[in-house]
């Protein structure tokens, strides 16, 4: 397929598609290098290989999967000139989006209360890299919600609707992503220690 070929819109589509997947491709080569750091310093004298991750992963992990799923019926509805299907699945993953961060940062507490630190006397290397990932992925779930207040508002505004898809389906395509990211970070921590 010539890339040159093509109206003018087709061009700007596939320009910003291209830019998102490069976008998407420096964060997973982020992760890869903590998770890689991650897998090397596992050697260390300190390391603690018995650390239990809190249980609220779990329920973070399917609440985040469900999001995956609302913002892909939303898309679909979209697609299909459904509004209220559409407004209920970006609302309904907004939501979730939420109910992510709130048992991330009760797992946070967890991590706390049972005295594994970010820093300080009683931290460990096992600890700092556990904060730093989970905090990462925290920070790129914070620039997903942001681009689903704008697909929200976007939509409300009727600016999406079928053949007219583009920043939802961008929008869509990073959340899935960083869906996708959360679920290898828990598989990566839960069966790695």
């Amino acid at each position: 397929m010539d890339l040159t070929q093509g109206t003018v819109k087709h061009k700007e589509e596939r320009a910003k598609k291209m830019m998102l997947w490069f976008g998407i491709i420096s964060m997973a080569m982020m992760f890869a290098g903590l998770t890689s750091a991650f897998v090397v310093s596992a050697n260390r004298p300190d390391w603690l290989s018995e650390l239990e991750l809190p249980t609220t992963f779990i329920w973070s992990t399917f609440v985040i999967a469900l999001s995956s799923v609302t913002i892909h019926l939303a898309e679909r509805a979209v697609k299909r000139g459904n509004r209220t299907l559409a407004t209920w699945g970006l609302l309904t993953t907004l939501v979730l989006s939420f109910v992510f961060i709130a048992l991330q940062l009760l797992s946070g507490s967890e991590l706390l209360e049972t005295g594994y630190f970010f820093t300080g006397a009683t931290s460990s290397v096992t600890t700092s890299f556990l904060y730093l990932i989970v905090g990462s992925h925290l920070v790129h779930l914070l620039g997903g919600i942001i681009v689903l207040f704008v697909i929200i508002y976007n939509h409300f505004k009727q600016r999406y609707y079928p053949g007219q898809t583009l920043g939802l389906e961008l929008g869509s395509t990073y959340w899935h992503f960083v869906d996708g990211l959360w679920l290898y970070l828990f598989l990566f921590l839960y069966f790695f220690r």
